[in-house]
C-alpha cells in the first residue's frame, strides 16, 4: 500500500483547502469540489459539511476512489471511512485548531452529522 511522504503530509495538512474529485462508476472524475482538510499524526482527514447528503460524498461513496488537489501536491486517493470515537475526536480537535478564524464553520464540521462521513485519504500507488 501506498503511504504519503512527510513533504505530501505537510503540503497537504497545512493546506487551507483541498480539491476533490471522487471517481464515477465509469472511472472519469467528477468535477472538483472545495473542502476542508485536516491533518492526525501521519493521516490526513476530510469531512462533509452537509453530511451524508452532501453530493461529492454521496460521489465518493460510489468507487471509493478520486483525486485530490492540495498545497501543490495532485494524487490519486483511496477513501476509507473512519469510524473509531477516539480517532474521530482528535479529527475533531484538529478541525477546532485549524480552522479556529472560521468559528462559525466548524461546528457543523463537528457535528454527528459531519463525523458520519469521515473519509481517511490514503494514496494509491499509480502505475508508471
Amino acid at each position: 500500500m501506498a503511504t504519503w511522504t512527510s513533504d505530501e503530509l505537510n503540503k497537504i495538512g497545512t493546506a487551507d483547502e483541498l480539491e476533490i474529485a471522487p471517481l464515477r462508476r465509469d472511472g472519469t472524475l467528477r468535477s472538483p469540489v472545495t473542502i476542508w482538510v485536516v491533518r492526525v499524526g501521519d493521516d490526513l482527514y476530510i469531512r462533509s459539511y452537509r453530511g451524508r447528503g452532501g453530493a461529492w460524498f454521496r460521489a465518493a461513496q460510489v468507487r471509493h476512489e478520486g483525486r485530490i488537489q492540495a498545497g501543490g501536491v495532485d494524487k490519486d486517493v483511496t477513501f476509507v471511512e473512519e469510524t473509531d470515537p477516539g480517532i474521530n475526536d482528535q479529527i475533531d480537535g484538529a478541525y477546532r485548531t485549524k480552522y479556529r478564524r472560521s468559528a462559525s464553520y466548524v461546528p457543523p464540521m463537528i457535528a454527528p452529522e459531519a463525523r458520519a462521513t469521515t473519509l481517511k485519504l490514503v494514496p494509491r500507488a499509480t502505475g508508471s
